[in-house]
C-alpha cells in the first residue's frame, strides 16, 4: 500500500502550507494550520495502470455533442430578481453556493426559493437539510415567512450519509436540495472535524457527484470567516469549494440596514457579475424590482454639492447620486473623507477638478459619498464626482434634470464608458433628460433614445461650463 502524503492546511480558509506554521499566511488566524492527508483516489477511478496501460474500468464513454441537444427548461426559483441573476433560473444538476456574513438572510432566501420551487412543481419534492438548526426551528422560520408548501420536506442532519439517504429515498422525484450549511455536514469515512478542509471538500464532492448524476439542482449555504486585512469575508473550510460548484452567490449588506445585495461572481451557465437587491423584513425577504430609487434623493429644489450619474451592476444600469461637502478648516492638514467610492480615485479626481475649475480645495475639508450606501468601483461616475466637488466648492447647484456619465482622465479629458445607451435610457426614464457625455456617442445613443438631450463635451472644464450655463 503506498504511503500517504502528509501536507498542512488552514482549517479556516484552506490555504495550503508545506510545513506547520503558527499563523496562517492566508487569513492570518493563529493555531489553525493542521496536518491533512492527501485524499485517496475514489474506488473504480484510475488514471493509468502501473505498467502505463489505459485502465479497463472506465465508467462511461465520451458523450457526442449534438447541435440540437438542449439542456431543458430551467427551474424557476419564483424570485424574479434571483432568476434574472441566474440567467433565467436553475439548470438541472446545477450546484449553487450562496455565502455571506452571519445574519444577512442566506437561510431565509434559500428557504423562500425552496418553497417557491415546491409550489411551482407540486409533483416534485424539495428537500431542505439543515445541519445547524433542528427541524422544528427551521419549521418556525418557514411558517414566519409563509413557506408552507406541502411537498417541502425539512430534515436536520449532520451526517453526510444520512443526508444523502434522504435524497435517495425520494429520487428521482427531487427538484431541489438545499444544504444549510455545507460546513455543518461531515462524512464518517473522512477524518477531521466538520467544517475542516478535508470534510468540507468531501461533502462538496459528494453533493456535486450526486447532483450531476441525478440532475437535481442543489443550493449550498456556506459559512464565512472574516479576513484580518478587512478585505472581505472568506469561505470557511477551504476556498477550493468555489471551484467545484457551478455558481457563486455572495450575499452582502450592512447588518444595521434592511438592504441586502446578492452578487453573482461565477456562473457556468450564463452571464456573471449580475446583482440583485432585496429588503429583509419581519416576514422574510422582499425583492426590490426597481432599486434606482434607493440611491438618489427626492427633492424639489436643487442643492449645491450633488450630481447624478448612472453606474452599472452587471448588465443593469443604476441611477446613483454623488454628494460632496467642502468646508473651511483651520487645520494645516485638511480632512478627506470618502464613502462608497474608491479613495485613491477620488483623490485623483479632486486634483483634476481643482486644476480644471480653479476651485480652491487644498485648504478645505472635503467629503464625498454616495446615497444609500451604494459602492461604485467603475469610472462611469468620474464626471459626476468632479461636478459635485466643484458644485460644493463654488456653492453652485447642478440643474435637477441633469446627469453626468463619463470617465475623467488625469489630463481632464472625458472618455466614453461601456453600455452608454442603456445608461442614458435609464437616466431619461427617471427624469434626467439632459446628460453630459464624452464626445462620439451621440449617433449610437440617439437611435435607441431619441428623447435624450446629449451634451457632448471634450474636457472637464467644458462640462463644468455646460452644467452651470
Amino acid at each position: 500500500m503506498p504511503a500517504t502524503k502528509v501536507t498542512y492546511a488552514c482549517t479556516e480558509c484552506g490555504t495550503p502550507s508545506l510545513r506547520w506554521v503558527g499563523k496562517c499566511p492566508g487569513c492570518g488566524q493563529y493555531s489553525t494550520v493542521e496536518e491533512v492527508s492527501a485524499p485517496t483516489p475514489a474506488a473504480g477511478i484510475r488514471t493509468a495502470d502501473t505498467n502505463g496501460t489505459t485502465p479497463t474500468n472506465s465508467a462511461r464513454s465520451p458523450l457526442e455533442i449534438q447541435p440540437e441537444t438542449e439542456a431543458g427548461p430551467r427551474l424557476s426559483t419564483g424570485l424574479t430578481e434571483l432568476d434574472r441573476v441566474l440567467s433565467g433560473g436553475l439548470v438541472h444538476g446545477q450546484i449553487v453556493l450562496m455565502y455571506g456574513a452571519p445574519g444577512l438572510g442566506k437561510s431565509t432566501i434559500a428557504l423562500t426559493a425552496a418553497n417557491n420551487i415546491a409550489a411551482i412543481n407540486p409533483n416534485k419534492v424539495v428537500l431542505y437539510i439543515s445541519g445547524e438548526e433542528s427541524a422544528t426551528q427551521v419549521a418556525m422560520r418557514a411558517r414566519r415567512i409563509h413557506a408552507i408548501a406541502d411537498n417541502l420536506r425539512i430534515a436536520s442532519e449532520t451526517n453526510l450519509d444520512t443526508a444523502l439517504g434522504h435524497l435517495t429515498q425520494h429520487s428521482p422525484n427531487v427538484a431541489l436540495v438545499v444544504v444549510d450549511s455545507v460546513q455543518a455536514l461531515a462524512s464518517p469515512h473522512v477524518e477531521g472535524r466538520a467544517g475542516g478542509v478535508a470534510q468540507t471538500m468531501e461533502v462538496t464532492s459528494a453533493l456535486v457527484r450526486i447532483a450531476k448524476e441525478s440532475g437535481t439542482a442543489v443550493i449550498l449555504i456556506g459559512q464565512t470567516v472574516k479576513s484580518t486585512d478587512n478585505s472581505g469575508s472568506n469561505l470557511a473550510g477551504t476556498r477550493a469549494i468555489a471551484h467545484a460548484v457551478d455558481s457563486l452567490l455572495e450575499l452582502s449588506g450592512d447588518p444595521d440596514s434592511a438592504l441586502r445585495t446578492v452578487a453573482l461572481t461565477k456562473n457556468r451557465f450564463g452571464d456573471s457579475n449580475e446583482v440583485s437587491y432585496y429588503q429583509q423584513g419581519p416576514e422574510g425577504i422582499e425583492e426590490i424590482i426597481d432599486p434606482s430609487g434607493l440611491f438618489r434623493s427626492e427633492r424639489t429644489t436643487p442643492i449645491a454639492g450633488t450630481c447624478v450619474s448612472v453606474s452599472a451592476d452587471g448588465r443593469r444600469p443604476m441611477i446613483t447620486e454623488i454628494q460632496a461637502l467642502v468646508a473651511h478648516t483651520n487645520s494645516p492638514n485638511p480632512r478627506r473623507g470618502v464613502s462608497g467610492l474608491d479613495v485613491n480615485r477620488v483623490a485623483m479626481l479632486t486634483a483634476v477638478t481643482e486644476r480644471a475649475t480653479r476651485a480652491r480645495l487644498y485648504d478645505k475639508d472635503l467629503f464625498t459619498a454616495t446615497i444609500g450606501g451604494r459602492r461604485i468601483s467603475e469610472p462611469s461616475a468620474d464626471l459626476a464626482v468632479c461636478l459635485a466637488i466643484a458644485s460644493a466648492a463654488t456653492d453652485t447647484p447642478m440643474p435637477m434634470d441633469l446627469a453626468a456619465i463619463a470617465e475623467v482622465t488625469l489630463s481632464g479629458e472625458l472618455r466614453p464608458v461601456p453600455m452608454i445607451a442603456l445608461r442614458v435610457m435609464e437616466a431619461v426614464r427617471l427624469g434626467y433628460p439632459r446628460i453630459i457625455v464624452a464626445p462620439g456617442v451621440r449617433d449610437s445613443v440617439q437611435r435607441r433614445c431619441p428623447e435624450a438631450i446629449l451634451i457632448e463635451t471634450t474636457t472637464l472644464k467644458e462640462a463644468w461650463h455646460a452644467a452651470t450655463n
